[in-house]
């Protein structure tokens, strides 16, 4: 089993949407995958089409070891892509895994759904904290979405920072370049060449696109609402890079 997060300090950067659509592009190859909500705004949720958002359970049973995991996983309408939704009760879960101090307890739970599931995509909330840590503590990558500009960049050196306390190879990290509006000069210049910006960049740049923003209304990954379009085609790029690197 492969695990991949979608993490940035920041929020607003496509992280969602990237989880989303590479989570539906890994399923259509008939690779069985899950993701896993950890951001209480529940946006993949609502992008995933949960039949019934109130299915949604409370973190703490997990955590005190009343409930298994395989007790959260819910269907979607895709084959071979199941959800683990937000709930409200995660904006405790930094909190509550302080409270516990049994490890790391995500690597803990996910390890025991190795045999069902081949995939798993941690959509992460934008901070720095006790969960961020065990993300990247049980990540095999974290892809991290940059919006062209000093200030992303910036909170790029910070996820560096903090991984590097966390003891974590750089390599885990591969950054990529999101919401590019070619339009603007900073945008065109820092993308022209992502691995000279970034050296650990991948080569796809997703674009700011209206493709991107109708997700929340169709509630559908784009492979299905509008394949077409060149934000589509970035995905389906990304998920090329993300693919020639999983050990499936």
């Amino acid at each position: 089993m492969q695990i991949i997060a979608f993490h940035n300090v920041k929020g607003g950067v496509g992280k969602t949407s990237a989880a989303v659509n590479i989570a539906y592009l890994a399923s259509q190859e008939g690779i069985q995958t899950l993701v896993w909500d950890l951001d209480p705004q529940g946006a993949a949720t609502w992008f995933l089409s949960e039949a019934n958002p109130q299915s949604a359970r409370k973190i703490g049973p997990l955590i005190k070891g009343k409930s298994p995991i395989g007790d959260y996983i819910r269907s979607t309408p895709y084959p071979k892509l199941e959800l683990i939704p937000a709930h409200r009760s995660a904006r405790s879960f930094d909190i509550k895994l302080n409270q516990s101090g049994s490890g790391n307890e995500l690597k803990q739970w996910l390890k025991s759904l190795s045999e069902e599931t081949a995939v798993v995509i941690l959509d992460c909330p934008p901070s720095l904290s006790e969960l961020a840590e065990q993300v990247i503590g049980t990540a095999n990558a974290i892809y991290v979405p940059i919006i062209p500009s000093k200030l992303s960049l910036q909170s790029w050196d910070q996820i560096k920072g903090f991984a590097k306390e966390q003891k974590v190879k750089p390599k885990r990290l591969r950054p990529f370049f999101s919401m590019v509006d070619r339009r603007k000069t900073l945008h065109r210049n820092l993308t022209e060449n992502p691995t000279k910006t970034l050296p650990t960049a991948l080569n796809t740049v997703i674009p700011n696109a209206s493709a991107i923003e109708r997700m929340g209304e169709a509630r559908e990954p784009l492979e299905l609402m509008d394949r077409r379009s060149k934000a589509a085609r970035a995905y389906r790029d990304l998920w090329q890079e993300i693919r020639s690197s999983l050990k499936l």
